[in-house]
C-alpha cells in the first residue's frame, strides 16, 4: 500500500484539490480508479488533506457537519490494509435515514452495511485527561446504528489512503429510536447479530471494536483534537463494526440488533 506508513504528506496544494474535486464529482458521476494509481507515494497525511479539502468544500456548500465515523477499527482489517490504527470520516447531517425509512434506489454506489454503537456527545472530551471515566462523563447516551458504507473508489479496490481520502468509505446511517445511558450497558460484551431479508448476516460483540467502543471514541476524541475538529455537544460518533459487513442491494430490508441497545432497520428500494 503506497506510504501507509509514513505521516508526511508528498502532494502539492494542486493535487489534493484534484483528487478532492474527482472523488466529489464521483459522487454523481460513478465510481473512479484509486488515488494510489496515480500518486503512489501519497501518504496517510495527503489522504486526510483530500478528505479535509471535500470537508472544506462541503460546508462551504452548505451541508451541517453531525460528527464522525471511525472505521478500521478491526484488528484483522488493519493487518489487510497494513496500518496500525483506526481511521475516520465526516458525518454531515444530511446522511442520516431515519430509522425504517428506505435509502432512495440510485442514492449510493457500492453499498454495504454495518452494524454498530453510536454514541451522542454530551460534551466536548477533556483531551488532558482523557481517561474512562472523562469519555463516560462526556457522552450523553448510546444507540444502536447501521452504518451504510460506500465508496467511490470502484470494486472496493482501496488501500488506506484511498478509503481515508473517500472519507472513510462513508455513505449514510441509521440511528435507533430509543437511547440508552452508558450506566448498566456492557458494550464490551453485548452481542450483535445484522440481518438482511431475516436471514442472519453477520455476527459480532462490542469487543471487536478496538477491543471497546469507548476506547475508539478515546482515539476518536484525541485525534479529531489533534486536527483542530474537537467533538462537542450533540456530536454523533459512529464506533466502528461490531462484525463483518454485509453487501445489499435493491429491495433488500436490513435489521441490527444489539443487546443493551436494541433493534433499528432500514430499508433500500428497488430500480
Amino acid at each position: 500500500m503506497g506510504g501507509s506508513g509514513v505521516s508526511k504528506p508528498v502532494l502539492d496544494k494542486h493535487d489534493i484539490e484534484v483528487e478532492a474535486a474527482r472523488l466529489r464529482d464521483a459522487y454523481r458521476q460513478g465510481a473512479v480508479s484509486p488515488v494510489r494509481e496515480r500518486h503512489g507515494a501519497a501518504t496517510i497525511a495527503d489522504a486526510y488533506a483530500i478528505q479535509s479539502a471535500n470537508t472544506d468544500y462541503w460546508i462551504a456548500q452548505g451541508r451541517a457537519p453531525a460528527g464522525a465515523k471511525i472505521g478500521l477499527t478491526a484488528k484483522t482489517v488493519q493487518k489487510q490494509l497494513g496500518v496500525d490504527q483506526p481511521d475516520f470520516g465526516v458525518l454531515f447531517s444530511d446522511m442520516e435515514v431515519l430509522d425504517g425509512n428506505i435509502v432512495p434506489a440510485g442514492a449510493l454506489l457500492q453499498p454495504k452495511v454495518e452494524a454498530e454503537v453510536a454514541f451522542v456527545m454530551a460534551r466536548t472530551p477533556d483531551i488532558a485527561r482523557l481517561t474512562t471515566a472523562e469519555l463516560i462523563n462526556s457522552v450523553a447516551y448510546a444507540l444502536p446504528a447501521i452504518e451504510i458504507v460506500d465508496s467511490r473508489i470502484a470494486n472496493w479496490d482501496i488501500s488506506i489512503v484511498d478509503t481515508i481520502a473517500d472519507n472513510a468509505s462513508s455513505g449514510l446511517f441509521v440511528l435507533g429510536t430509543s437511547p440508552r445511558k452508558l450506566e448498566g450497558l456492557d458494550l464490551r460484551l453485548c452481542g450483535m447479530v445484522l440481518e438482511v431479508n431475516g436471514d442472519q448476516i453477520s455476527f459480532g460483540a462490542g469487543a471487536a471494536c478496538l477491543g471497546h467502543p469507548l476506547h475508539a471514541l478515546g482515539w476518536l476524541a484525541k485525534t479529531m483534537a489533534e486536527k483542530d475538529r474537537p467533538l462537542g455537544e450533540g456530536d454523533i460518533v459512529l464506533s466502528g463494526a461490531l462484525g463483518p459487513m454485509a453487501a445489499v442491494k435493491p429491495g433488500d430490508t436490513v435489521e441490527a440488533r444489539i443487546e443493551g441497545l436494541g433493534p433499528v432497520r432500514v430499508g433500500f428500494g428497488k430500480d
